[in-house]
């Protein structure tokens, strides 16, 4: 009796069969990889799931909006044409994957609109979260010159559900035309939450928070906190390669400084472990060294608090093509949910 009548499933000629057993072939060697080359974060798990189905459930709310998987667009660029097609493109991946967002710095908007619309992109994700951003040193000066209504009117201009603050003082002073920040940031960010409801999400640029900072951050009320690590764009590089000569040689090491997302996720554990009471700011977002969706699952995972994680320069690389941005995000999303599938963190 053949097996097609002892009523095994008859399964159709893989016209493909015979090239793809032709490239493992030709890639084998190629493809081998040295022990010593492992991830050793995780535990593959291949017995315990399915392959992941589009609808996989990562959703979180963030600010009463509801996020279709945890991964926001970070603040980048404005100001330029270039940075229009950039932010209305990342927007529209936003609004077609259920995506947060932060704007590039809104300062020039706080009293001429001329660039309006490099930045007004909420028509594009409609549901979703949308942060204008300020910097500490505008935000410092709005509340000296009793301007601060200012910040809610830049909130509403872009139809925007919060405001992030980015501490950038070792930015500011390697920067030619930098700002003088002449109050502790911290004192700054305490006199706003006292003076407006606005969401505040506090967000570092490229060198993240030691640990005091951290600490005193987890405990003010603030939406949510954008660590920024050590290991992403360092604008303090930036700002250095843009320089002179001679003051790029006196400060080069300054833009070693630092604190990555791995160093500043132990702080943060071990302050929830021994001080839970005391954190008012339960939302963490990892920035800064995410290379892609490993890193975010893997610093989501291990962190005691909610999480998210953010990339800015991943999506910079395909902003200017819808179609090249579509498709990396459609690869981070769904290697994200086949990491929740099959990878553990190990402890």
């Amino acid at each position: 009796m053949s097996r097609e009548k002892q009523g095994f499933l008859k399964v159709e000629e893989d016209e493909t069969a015979s090239s793809r057993k032709e490239d493992h072939i030709d890639l084998a060697f190629k493809s081998a990889m040295a022990a010593a080359s492992r991830d050793q974060r995780f535990e593959y798990e291949p017995m315990l799931s399915a392959h992941p189905l589009e609808e996989g459930d990562m959703r979180r709310v963030f600010l009463d909006r509801l996020m279709q998987f945890p991964i926001f667009v970070s603040s980048m660029t404005g100001g330029t044409e270039k940075a229009r097609i950039i932010n209305h493109n990342l927007a529209k991946i936003c609004g077609e994957y259920g995506l947060g967002m932060g704007l590039g710095s809104c300062r020039q908007l706080l009293y001429d609109q001329k660039r309006l619309e490099d930045f007004d992109v909420r028509d594009y994700m409609p549901e979703q979260a949308l942060m204008v951003n300020l910097g500490i040193a505008q935000v410092e000066e709005l509340l000296a010159n009793g301007e601060i209504s200012r910040i809610e009117e830049l909130k509403q201009l872009l139809r925007a559900d919060a405001l992030i603050i980015h501490v950038n003082p070792l930015q500011e002073w390697l920067q030619p035309e930098g700002d003088k920040i002449l109050r502790p940031p911290l004192e700054t960010i305490k006199e706003l939450l006292d003076k407006s409801d606005i969401p505040v999400i506090v967000k570092e640029v490229g060198q993240g928070f030691g640990k005091s900072s951290l600490q005193e951050l987890l405990r003010l009320p603030i939406a949510a906190l954008d660590l920024a690590g050590f290991g992403g764009t360092n604008f303090s590089k930036l700002e250095l390669m843009r320089s002179d000569e001679v003051r790029l040689n006196s400060y080069k090491d300054l833009f070693r400084i630092g604190h990555t997302c791995e160093e500043m996720l132990e702080v943060i554990n071990e302050f929830h472990s021994n001080h839970s009471a005391e954190i008012r700011c339960r939302q963490i977002i990892f920035s800064g060294g995410i290379k892609g969706f490993l890193d975010g699952y893997y610093f989501m995972k291990k962190c005691n608090l909610k999480s998210y994680y953010a990339q800015a320069s991943a999506f910079l690389r395909y902003a200017q093509d819808y179609k090249l941005l579509k498709q990396h995000v459609e690869l981070e999303t769904q290697g994200l949910l086949l990491a929740q599938c099959f990878l553990s963190v190990k402890n």
